[in-house]
């Protein structure tokens, strides 16, 4: 007997009850997007390796441990799964000179690839929502790139407990992390017998990080290193303090977290996270930033840039674990049928109704009427259309209310797609009389 296939570790099925709630949530965000300006695009799921390892930072993780990387035997190039969208984004920004007419407000959607160790939570292939603003140099799209977040979580009703709570700080700008990443590195060095053996890796490549650890018996020790905000320039201070500004005159609660860092080399300035303590381990849902430096990184003149990306995995994690309800698409209309000739005229009505615009169900594989009502019941259908011997010998139907109590009535078929819509789309819950 041969092997069952099934689907790789961590890269799971998204089955036609959740693949519902996720299109019931995307729509939401689609609209959120649009309502500030954002426009969609895409970008393709495969990339050179040079652009992650040149806008990510080549001694990272993401780089070092976590990338799907191959080449590609039809012509030797060495290609990657897209473990992010940011330097994606921006590939395709300077590859088709969009910034040049002016700024751009961009967003994208879609699965993402890092080979880490799966659980819940943390998937080899995620998916997320990604926004990036381009070209805006200012503390105003930081903050109101906050501010959206927290409309959001409003219209997913995330807020209603405190639930997700925001932190911020500020990485300044090269010169000034390089005098912190002086002074933290010797702090360090000092306390080595304190350090674990992912903070003794990276010690010498990547010591930010080593703040951001969750091993508890480095938290005294993280507490008491240098903190970055000590080492901000006049500049940097005045842009932090503008986003800080604009977030209390929106009334956002926030607390400055100085262990708030980022892992990728392109991020300066602001630096954001909205977490929850209700996922475990993986408590960020969404994290962002400004990346001023990445345009030019990647071969483009000097632009300034900001973004964040949301877990699609993690947000409907939390409205599950918050019992939040998501609206899922269910038929209009539910058309059952018994023998050939209503068949025929089943198909003629279903298409008729779709017409105008009605979402139709048609009952497929036979089945007595009982069994049928029962899947008509169980679609979420609003009305039934009913078609056997009688209807077909009539050129009629037979419409049943399948949610409120109402009687079922007799419909010429040529006034079936009005008497539907009357129902649907109007106020009475009787269905009009002949």
């Amino acid at each position: 007997m041969s092997q069952t296939l099934q689907a790789i570790r961590g890269m799971n099925d998204i089955l036609p009850d959740e693949a519902e709630r996720w299109e019931g949530f995307e729509e939401l965000v689609r609209d959120w997007l649009a309502a500030y300006g954002y426009r969609p695009i895409r970008m393709p799921l495969v990339e050179p390796t040079p652009l992650f390892a040149r806008a990510i930072g080549a001694v990272t993780d993401i780089v070092e441990k976590e990338m799907y990387s191959f080449t590609d035997t039809l012509n030797g190039e060495q290609l990657t799964l897209r473990p992010e969208g940011t330097a994606s984004c921006v590939r395709a920004v300077l590859q088709h000179n969009m910034l040049y007419d002016g700024p751009k407000r961009l967003w994208y959607a879609g699965p993402m690839f890092r080979h880490e160790r799966p659980q819940k939570g943390r998937y080899r292939q995620f998916h997320q929502f990604g926004i990036e603003a381009l070209g805006l140099p200012g503390p105003d799209i930081d903050a109101e790139q906050i501010i959206m977040c927290a409309r959001l979580w409003d219209d997913l009703g995330l807020n209603d407990k405190g639930d997700i709570k925001l932190e911020i700080n500020s990485l300044g700008e090269a010169d000034e992390r390089l005098r912190h990443r002086t002074d933290l590195i010797a702090y360090l060095e000092k306390q080595a017998g304190q350090l674990d053996a992912e903070a003794q890796r990276r010690l010498h490549t990547n010591p930010l990080r080593i703040l951001d650890t969750k091993n508890p018996a480095m938290q005294a020790l993280v507490e008491g290193a240098p903190k970055l905000i000590d080492y901000l320039g006049e500049h940097s201070l005045k842009h932090f303090e503008g986003v800080q500004q604009l977030l209390k005159d929106a009334a956002i609660p926030y607390r400055v977290n100085p262990q708030l860092v980022r892992g990728l080399d392109y991020y300066n300035l602001t630096v954001f996270e909205w977490v929850t303590e209700q996922l475990g381990a993986q408590g960020t849902v969404c994290a962002g930033g400004r990346y001023d430096g990445l345009v030019e990184q990647l071969g483009g003149k000097p632009a300034p840039a900001c973004g964040f990306a949301m877990g699609i995995e993690r947000l409907m994690a939390l409205l599950e674990a918050q019992s939040a309800v998501i609206e899922v698409a269910a038929p209009d209309v539910y058309v059952v049928h018994q023998g050939e000739a209503a068949q025929r005229l089943a198909f003629r009505a279903a298409e008729m109704l779709r017409d105008t615009g009605c979402a139709v169900f048609t009952h497929m594989g036979g089945g007595s009427f009982k069994s049928q009502f029962k899947r008509a019941d169980a679609s979420g259908a609003q009305l039934a259309v009913i078609v056997g011997d009688d209807e077909v010998a009539a050129n009629e139907v037979t419409l049943k209310p399948l949610r409120v109590a109402a009687e079922q009535q007799h419909i010429p078929l040529d006034a079936l797609a009005d008497r539907v819509g009357d129902w649907l789309y109007g106020i009475d819950e009787e269905i009009p009389e002949e």
